[in-house]
């Protein structure tokens, strides 16, 4: 009789499930989302603050016309503008370079001494200076304008591609926290909408997906109609800080950042608010789609106060469709679609908001 050789014991045990652990996690998460969306709050309106100066100095601020209304689309890119503007800082710069033209050594100097015109004065020549006689000039009293200081002082801003990976790494340090902690307090995946179900994970859940997405990016293009007939208008100064600047800025845009955020919040505001944490505290998911979609407005507050409404309604809608097909898939699609339509009309191609002004 052989003896059987033990087994070894498996390298990772699975996890218990603690759902009210993962729920204070949660509750962690969303406060420091909270805490990092006000905080580029300020940066956007600091950004939308030096725009205003700019159109004051340059033109009428108040006649109505939006920023991007009237903005080239960023698709075109123009590279003979840029080589003019190059010519014409080289022609600049030699024109700098050429030395200054003297006068004719036969003009005496003011305080050369008789005789010295026609010729240079030697240091024999010249007569000795005494220090109380050596002329006077005012001081210029005028106070020193601070702007240079203070514009040398200012760091440079960033670019719209560094903004976009930053945003992308800041959003994902979140989602992979949230990520791990589901993991480690082994919370059931159905609980997060992503089951064996085709409506959750397969292909009829990329498509409701796909038109879910649509059917909001129109709904939001109605709300900004509304607000702006209303005299209230979005203020997208968010979107025009994140606009690409270039081919590259784009790619990284639609590629890393938008798929980053939608994952991100919906996995933050529909998977763990409303799905998890409604199994942890035994409680309705549609009063937990209420919560999650107030914090999720207020994550928006750049967007001001009718931003901050639409955004809130937008985030009821897209937990209802969480609730109704226990899908993250459906959501994080939608919630993309919104984003991407949103850059690629009115940034990309330059069309106003909305699209039927």
């Amino acid at each position: 009789m052989t003896a059987r050789p033990l087994a070894s014991p498996p390298l990772v045990t699975p996890p218990e499930t603690d759902l009210a652990a993962f729920a204070w996690l949660v509750a962690f998460v969303l406060a420091g989302f909270l805490i990092l969306a006000r905080l580029s709050q300020g940066v956007v309106d600091e950004s939308d603050d030096g725009d205003g100066e700019e159109s004051g100095a340059g033109g009428d601020a108040g006649d109505g016309v939006r920023p991007n209304a009237s903005r080239r689309p960023a698709f075109d890119f123009d590279t003979t503008r840029d080589s003019a503007d190059e010519s014409a800082r080289d022609a600049d710069e030699s024109d700098a370079d050429e030395p200054a033209t003297r006068e004719s050594s036969s003009v005496a100097h003011p305080l050369a001494p008789d005789g010295a015109v026609g010729r240079e004065t030697s240091g024999d020549d010249r007569p000795a200076r005494n220090p109380e006689d050596r002329p006077t000039f005012d001081r210029d009293d005028r106070p020193v304008d601070p702007a240079p200081l203070q514009r040398a002082a200012e760091p440079p801003a960033m670019s719209p591609g560094l903004l976009l990976l930053n945003v992308a790494l800041t959003q994902g340090l979140f989602g992979a926290i949230l990520a791990g902690g589901a993991w480690y307090f082994g919370v059931p995946l159905p609980t997060l909408g992503i089951s064996g179900d085709p409506l959750s994970t397969g292909l009829p859940a990329l498509a409701v997906g796909i038109g879910f997405g649509v059917a909001l990016w129109v709904g939001n293009e109605l709300a900004s109609g509304l607000a702006a007939s209303s005299g209230a208008d979005y203020d997208e100064g968010l979107r025009e800080l994140l606009a690409p600047d270039g081919r590259r800025a784009w790619v990284l845009l639609l590629g890393a950042t938008l798929p980053v955020i939608a994952v991100v919040e919906e996995f933050i505001f529909r998977a763990a608010v409303v799905g998890a944490t409604a199994e942890a505290l035994s409680a309705s998911p549609w009063l937990l789609a209420i919560v999650s979609s107030i914090a999720f407005a207020l994550g928006h507050g750049a967007q001001g106060r009718v931003g901050v409404a639409v955004t809130g309604a937008l985030g009821f809608v897209l937990a209802a469709g969480f609730v109704l097909t226990n899908s993250l898939l459906v959501v994080v699609v939608a919630h993309y679609l919104v984003n991407a339509l949103e850059f690629l009309v009115h940034e990309g191609l330059g069309l106003p908001d909305p699209v039927w002004s």
